[in-house]
């Protein structure tokens, strides 16, 4: 998979954007997927390919970085400019690397489909998440 490289301190997000926070359960960047966990109520990374079924399931992009037991800040819908170069109209989707992001393309099989949103620009991501609960 090649996940984005995302600069975390240029991850930005619109006005448009619907918010999130709480505290990290482990360390997170900026721009990486997250979901929330339902044992601890804190936000972890999301990954596509994980044993836990619920970590599958991004809910939302760190809009901060935070360390164990830092609060963080999510969006969950909107448009965020990532800090990385994207596609303008690609689909971007969860990866199997915790936290990471990839366009459609880089999706390997066995992967748990995310879809984060579709690109709006080179650089801005219309976040839209959508989980349909299904593997390649």
């Amino acid at each position: 998979m090649v996940d984005l490289v995302i600069t975390p301190a240029s991850v930005v997000a619109d006005s448009n954007v619907t918010r999130d926070s709480g505290t990290a359960g482990e360390a997170i960047a900026a721009g990486q997927a997250v979901y929330r966990s339902s044992t601890t109520n804190k936000w972890m990374l999301a990954d596509s390919n994980s044993a836990t079924a619920e970590a599958r399931k991004a809910t939302g992009i760190a809009l901060n970085g935070a360390a164990l037991n830092q609060p963080v800040t999510v969006a969950k819908n909107g448009d965020v400019t990532l800090g990385a170069v994207l596609t303008a109209g690609t689909a971007y989707y969860l990866s199997d690397t915790p936290g990471g992001i990839c366009p459609v393309a880089d999706i390997g099989a066995g992967e748990y489909v995310c879809l984060l949103g579709l690109a709006k620009s080179t650089s801005v991501l219309a976040l839209g998440i959508q989980y349909p609960g299904v593997s390649l």
